[in-house]
């Protein structure tokens, strides 16, 4: 990270007193931030806001391959011996984990040899080629032929037997020494930066270094690195032998483009798209390309029953369902996705199907003990398997009566969080410490908090209520719904309006659009004139506000450089002042890492007003607000120890981590800014929203949201995109993501009512 930037303080702009007005900021009226300066000289905002990188926004580095060497090397002090690590942490219990489910995917990839593509319909032309591809590679062969027959209408599947994990296993220690230094040669040899030697070595596997030689294009498996960047790499080791239509890239390719797409929310991907996708990076025969990364098993083909408005689906089995020609769409996708929302989609449907018709006598005393809202979603618990629950900040109130009363009657409940801080603010309503009745996702996942298993490997639990719920990414969702014993409900409870997952998938409004999934909507509002703006953003109205106590103050800047001034000027001054909020319980949240105001700027000048010091541990001090980012899609903030031959050492939610030297660059940022994506699932004190001109055509509305959600007591925005903001709220929804899971769910859960 490099130091740049003025952190100069200037005038006081939002405090109480309201002195900033000699600058002309205009800080302490109370109204929302539509319109509120004239002028923004978009000239002078350099830099480009990044943004649809979800992966960079978790806390993963963005750095390309030709990005300069990792600069832990420049620590004397961390340096030493490869891949010594502590005792395993959480969250490299959590790696364990998905490691386990990565052989689940295995045995289910052995399971689909010779079985048909589901939710098919009449298919002609290079989609049915393709299709017919896949099934010769799955029953074995790898003939192909250019048609194929219509496959009989799937009948409704009997909820599988659950899949019984084991417990997770320590996570191994990093590539060793003998395998990076092999691979730094090669990557030498390519001119491909030495720094990546560890990522790749990790993505690669043993014989890291024999299989990049062999397929130089195996580079694209790790993040950051662009398809001109392989391109070069290859070139360097192959020779006159490199060359476009060479399979190996055509492969490479498409499954980078898949990897891409889930980056950016998607499970799959419309075949068209895909094949065009391929075209645009000088792929020779995007056709060929795909059907070989098919006969490689590196990716799979579906076609899915589109729904069509109005439509009534036929009973299973009846000659009107077998007659009735069904229009489907075909996507590619990558297997641990597809095969993730297929586990999911099992599970779920297990859950439901296994609850009593009759409400056994526990939960009729919890119902009994509950008033209200949650009453209401306590008799909706009782009786089904999967419940859904709606409601901002203040309706965490009634998931949290319904856990103390299935407690209380003898029921064995549990709730988890997206964020180590969620599950502190939700234990608070049970009056409890986290770790009890309250984890994270993360934590009962790896085995690091939670009631345990049983003999069989299920949680033995006979309630899950899972806060944050739009931030369950497929996988993660999967692995949580087929580690539930028969006859446990389920409650997945969150804000339908705040940002999806940084991870692939929609689960949560994908589960709110299938019929026969019990909601329950909380009327219960959030509180107070921060809590009325942040209602009507999610109706869509940038509603002015009445803020008598400054709970909501606007900065209007006239361009980049003045709000990153005006952004440290409120963290380091006016807010601690005013508001009694010290710096270290203040967020600010900028749309991107990139640009001028975005969180490489913003943190760069906020590390140099509040906690100066020379970068010597990899860019880092002791004392640095930072955010971990220990698995893709998943960020814990902390702040900086120390460093020494170990790594970097951290404290995250008051758990020490230990970053090996090799892997801070990749996994941990500066925390002062974050972006939308990173500070989801998390409330402070007080929050500073940036939004420079240059952000004006990337704000939406659960962007918009979710920022502004983040402030419990105070926000200050520094506010520079004029109309554009009023816009976003107004016009600009979640962009559409496409995933399997609604289409697997309508043919597996009874139907509604």
């Amino acid at each position: 990270m490099r130091e740049t930037g003025d952190g100069g303080a200037g005038a006081d702009a939002g405090d109480a007193e309201g002195d900033g007005g000699t600058d002309g900021a205009g800080a302490s009226a109370p109204t929302p931030p539509a319109g509120a300066t004239e002028g923004t000289d978009a000239a002078s905002e350099t830099g480009e806001v990044e943004t649809g990188d979800r992966a960079a926004e978790a806390g993963v580095s963005d750095r390309s391959a030709s990005a300069e060497g990792t600069g832990a090397d420049a620590d004397a002090g961390a340096s030493g011996p490869a891949g010594s690590t502590p005792a395993p942490s959480e969250a490299e219990a959590e790696l364990a984990a998905q490691r386990v489910e990565r052989e689940r995917i295995a045995r289910r990839r052995a399971e689909r040899q010779g079985r048909p593509v589901e939710s098919g319909g009449k298919l002609s032309g290079k989609a049915a080629d393709l299709l017919a591809a896949v099934r010769a590679v799955e029953s074995g062969d790898r003939a192909t032929a250019p048609s194929f027959a219509e496959p009989a209408p799937a009948p409704r599947r009997p909820a599988p037997e659950p899949v019984r994990r084991p417990e997770p296993v320590p996570a191994v220690a990093a590539p060793d020494a003998e395998t990076v230094g092999a691979v730094r040669a090669v990557l030498t040899e390519g001119g491909a930066p030495e720094a990546l030697a560890a990522q790749v070595a990790a993505a690669l596997g043993d014989g890291a270094e024999d299989a990049l030689r062999a397929d130089p294009w195996q580079l694209l498996r790790v993040a950051g690195v662009r398809p001109e960047q392989a391109d070069g790499f290859a070139r360097a080791l192959l020779g006159a032998e490199c060359r476009p239509d060479d399979e190996r890239r055509g492969r490479a390719l498409t499954v980078w483009l898949l990897e891409q797409a889930a980056v950016a929310g998607h499970t799959a991907l419309d075949l068209p798209a895909l094949i065009e996708a391929l075209g645009k990076r000088a792929v020779p025969d995007p056709d060929e390309a795909l059907q070989s990364t098919l006969a490689e098993g590196d990716a799979l083909v579906f076609q899915d029953a589109l729904e069509e408005p109005g439509a009534q689906p036929a009973a299973a089995g009846t000659d009107e369902e077998d007659e009735q020609e069904v229009p489907v769409r075909v996507l590619a996708g990558l297997e641990r996705y597809a095969l993730a929302e297929e586990s999911l989609a099992d599970a779920l449907a297990r859950l439901v199907n296994s609850v009593p018709k009759e409400t056994e006598e526990p939960w009729e005393a919890a119902v009994a003990a509950l008033t209200r809202g949650a009453a209401d979603l306590a008799r909706q618990v009782a009786g089904h398997g999967l419940v859904l629950h709606t409601g901002g900040e203040a309706a965490r109130a009634e998931p949290a009566a319904l856990l103390g009363a299935a407690r209380a009657a003898g029921l064995r409940a549990f709730a988890v969080c997206h964020t180590p801080d969620g599950a502190r603010r939700f234990a608070a309503h049970l009056g409890e410490e986290p770790g009890g009745a309250v984890g994270t996702v993360a934590g009962l996942l790896s085995g690091a908090s939670g009631p345990g298993r049983d003999a069989e490997g299920a949680l033995d639990l006979d309630l899950l209520i899972v806060l944050d719920a739009p931030q369950l990414d497929v996988e993660a969702a999967a692995m949580l719904a087929e580690s539930l014993p028969d006859g446990a409900r389920v409650v997945l409870s969150g804000d339908p309006a705040v940002l999806w997952s940084a991870g692939p998938g929609r689960v949560f409004a994908d589960l709110l659009a299938v019929p026969g999934c019990p909601q329950v909507a909380s009327r219960v509002p959030d509180p107070g004139p921060l809590g009325e703006l942040v209602s009507g953003i999610g109706v869509g109205e940038l509603v002015q506000v009445e803020a008598p106590g400054k709970e909501i103050v606007i900065v209007p800047v006239r361009d980049a450089g003045e709000a990153v001034h005006r952004t440290v000027q409120l963290v380091a001054d006016s807010v601690p002042r005013a508001f009694g909020v010290p710096p270290e319980e203040t967020v600010v949240i900028t749309p991107g890492h990139g640009g001028a105001a975005g969180t490489r700027a913003l943190n760069t000048v906020l590390k140099e007003r509040l906690n100066p010091g020379p970068g010597r541990f990899g860019g880092f001090d002791p004392g640095d607000r930072i955010v971990h980012s220990p698995a893709p899609g998943r960020t814990v903030p902390g702040h900086v120890v120390r460093a020494d031959a170990e790594g970097l050492h951290l404290e995250c939610a008051g758990v020490p981590v230990v970053v090996p030297r090799e892997l801070v660059e990749s996994r941990v940022r500066h925390g002062w800014a974050l972006t939308a994506h990173q500070a989801v699932g998390g409330r402070w004190p007080a929050a500073v929203v940036v939004l420079p001109g240059d952000a004006a055509d990337v704000l939406t509305r659960p962007w918009v949201y979710t920022a502004f959600g983040r402030a419990a007591r105070h926000l200050s925005v520094v506010h520079g995109v004029e109309q554009a903001l009023p816009r976003a709220v107004a016009e600009s929804v979640a962009k559409p993501r496409t995933t399997r899971l609604r289409t697997l769910l309508r043919v597996q859960l009874p139907p509604a009512g």
